[in-house]
């Protein structure tokens, strides 16, 4: 019993759920759904230039973030080289929509089966957005002399290729969430942002880069790491008590209760990183159609490129990591109250006897909880900003150009772990009690 006790927590849950047979068939069923899809990101469309292609990314760093959603398939351009992006895109605008479209207002009312609706206009949203992503992907690697200028036939072979992958993706996180452990599409993406770890770090130790910057470049990325632990963690505790009436016989008893509502100080996740990486990269994208050729003189669309070139040293990239910063921190506000105004905590606490002490129900109590999440989103907000802009600090504090630190990344990998862990402590726990009831 000793022994037990003297592990980590988290660690003592691992060897727990391998020692049950149901956990440990969810454990190897996401396993194995995670090496089908790292399957198919190795599937290339056909007539690609694969050197040509790589030449590019290491040119190009704004497709790093497109090729992390889709698990590293974008590099190879293959089926699945969207990955659940258009299923991500699909499900931020549904969220954004939600308060300013009743019908959907309605369903989001009407509990698992709203959800259930809600979730299936998603999945058909998908789809054309994922055609739209495909073809633009396509054309601009095209451009791009990554393969050579297909027939209409091939082009919607490809197009269609690429929509089937997307679907196909979705498809293999939604049975990791039904039969195995944790949230589907953050398991795929988690898994493609762990397969590309080990080149990444072999590619910084064959630089040979400064012992002493790589050594305070690991220093940044653990104290990100543990950072983004504390912020996921963090939440405010507001008071709650609840009293009912008891009826029991001929009369009638007063019954209360008291509980917490948790309010986190990083409402909003990762989602404001993506929205504000995807403006700051949206001129570039752009300009690149228009820009000149490399030895030819540069235009002005060349001139917007250099301008939010992610790239760029001081004092130019100041601009774009500026930019960045501002953008997340409204995005973070933006959408933490987006989303707080439709959880509704004031009426649900209404309907079901709840109040907090020493406020009143109803406009005063909305009054009060919209006070505290504006003031703790301040916290979540500069959190997140400060994150986004980490790698421009490793970057100009180490000097090491080769290992490319990816906030958005990070606060993904540590989101999955910290989530996927709650949930296998969850089904022991759930199992632990059954047995003890038996």
């Amino acid at each position: 019993m000793r022994q037990r006790q003297s592990r980590p927590r988290l660690l003592q849950a691992m060897f727990d759920a391998f020692s049950l047979p149901d956990l440990r068939q969810r454990i190897l069923i996401t396993i194995a759904i995670l090496a089908i899809f790292r399957f198919i990101a190795h599937v290339p469309l056909p007539g690609v230039d694969l050197d040509a292609l790589q030449q590019l990314f290491e040119r190009n760093a704004m497709l790093g973030m497109l090729d992390m959603f889709s698990g590293g398939a974008m590099r190879r351009l293959s089926v699945a080289a969207m990955g659940v992006y258009p299923y991500i895109t699909a499900s931020i605008i549904m969220q954004l929509m939600v308060p300013v479209i009743p019908r959907l207002q309605a369903l989001a009312l009407e509990g698992e089966a709203g959800r259930d609706k809600m979730n299936r206009i998603t999945h058909w949203a998908t789809v054309p957005l994922g055609g739209l992503q495909a073809y633009g992907q396509l054309v601009f690697f095209q451009n791009q002399g990554i393969f050579t200028a297909p027939t209409p036939l091939l082009m919607a072979t490809m197009v269609l290729s690429m929509i089937a992958g997307t679907m196909f993706t979705i498809w293999l996180g939604e049975r990791i969430s039904e039969y195995g452990i944790g949230n589907g599409i953050s398991i795929i993406i988690f898994g493609g942002i762990v397969a590309g770890l080990p080149e990444l770090i072999g590619e910084g130790f064959l630089a040979r880069a400064n012992p002493l910057g790589l050594f305070f470049y690991i220093f940044i990325a653990v104290a990100t790491v543990v950072l983004i632990v504390v912020f996921t963690e963090a939440h405010r505790r507001i008071p709650v008590q609840y009293s009912r009436s008891v009826i029991r016989g001929n009369r009638m008893y007063k019954q209360q209760g008291a509980t917490h509502i948790p309010l986190r100080v990083n409402t909003a996740g990762m989602i404001p990183l993506i929205f504000s990486m995807s403006l700051v990269l949206f001129p570039s994208i752009v300009a690149s159609y228009f820009a000149a050729p490399q030895g030819a003189d540069p235009n002005f669309a060349n001139q917007i490129m250099t301008l939010f070139d992610p790239n760029a040293r001081i004092p130019l990239g100041l601009f774009y990591w500026g930019l960045f910063f501002l953008l997340t921190v409204a995005f973070a506000f933006f959408y933490t109250m987006v989303v707080f105004q439709q959880q509704d905590l004031p009426g649900a606490l209404q309907k079901q006897g709840g109040f907090i002490p020493g406020i009143r129900p109803g406009k005063a109590t909305k009054d009060f909880l919209d006070g505290v999440i504006r003031r703790i989103t301040w916290a979540g907000a500069i959190f997140l900003g400060l994150v986004g802009i980490m790698p421009f600090i490793a970057r100009e504090a180490t000097g090491i150009q080769v290992i490319q630190l990816s906030s958005l990344g990070l606060i993904i990998v540590v989101g999955v772990v910290l989530d996927t862990m709650k949930q296998l402590e969850a089904q022991l726990v759930m199992r632990r009690y059954e047995g003890f009831i038996k």
